[in-house]
């Protein structure tokens, strides 16, 4: 009962305060694009959200193996299980691009910021017919300094659910021939998607080392799902292991297994 108190009061805050900052930038973006101002907000926004997460609800975060970032233009492709996945990797992404759906980029004010903070736009609807238009625009974010950052699922993902990787991310590296940083995490364990409950626990993300550009797209994609997999499992056993906060449904217990089995061996 405490902790879904603690939870509603951290939307509370997480909910306004995204709103309106996203209504200050927009505003600001209309007339002015992207300023120190609004960028000095984006970066408070994920700062305060950090903070706010830990002493609320009690989700510490860490972030490791930044220096397996690259100098210049990357991507890096992250597991995606909870929202503390985007603000807590921001920080250490320089500029970055997100790769987001056309859905969000509509709605007024929360859009007019998300282009002006160099967000790139991909309308899921269309299905292949929309990655011309997401490569014109990686291409600019590139060219303007940023580093590209997508969710290779497309969507966020219970912890320790089966993957599934859309091509968008193999046609990203085939066609900028920029190296990628592979994201593992554990963040579902805590925030899950559509989560009443945030849990208390150490929330822990890893950019494990870069994948060289040129390789073939298959040689990629394996390479890719294999190391943000593995890291992710690891990552989420280990939280296991040390004692979890939340109950460990059946559907959970199913997942830890499953993990379990594929991990690989010592």
């Amino acid at each position: 009962m405490i902790q879904a108190i603690r939870t509603a009061l951290f939307y509370a805050i997480f909910i306004g305060q995204t709103a309106v900052i996203a209504v200050i930038i927009g505003v600001i973006a209309l007339f002015a694009g992207r300023t120190p101002f609004t960028w000095a907000l984006a970066k408070y926004w994920c700062w305060s959200n950090v903070q706010f997460l830990r002493f609320i609800t009690g989700v510490r975060t860490e972030i490791s193996g930044t220096e397996n970032i690259p100098p210049g233009g990357c991507i890096i492709a992250s597991k995606h299980q909870s929202d503390w996945d985007v603000f807590a990797i921001f920080p250490h992404t320089g500029r970055p691009a997100y790769i987001v759906k056309k859905e969000l980029m509509n709605i007024p004010f929360f859009g007019w910021a998300a282009r002006s903070l160099d967000c790139i736009e991909i309308d899921r609807k269309k299905g292949a017919e929309a990655i011309p238009e997401m490569m014109r625009q990686a291409h600019a974010a590139l060219d303007r300094g940023c580093r590209i950052v997508i969710f290779p699922e497309g969507t966020r993902k219970a912890a320790l659910a089966p993957a599934d990787y859309r091509q968008g991310i193999v046609r990203l590296y085939s066609e900028l021939n920029v190296p990628v940083v592979p994201v593992a995490l554990n963040s579902g364990l805590f925030w899950g998607r559509n989560s009443l409950i945030i849990w208390p626990g150490t929330a822990r993300g890893e950019l494990l080392p870069a994948i060289e550009p040129g390789l073939a797209p298959d040689v990629f994609a394996e390479r890719l799902k294999r190391a943000i997999e593995t890291g992710s499992d690891a990552l989420s056993l280990a939280a296991v292991d040390s004692g979890l906060s939340r109950p460990i449904d059946p559907s959970l217990a199913e997942r830890i297994a499953a993990a379990r089995q594929r991990a690989p061996s010592s």
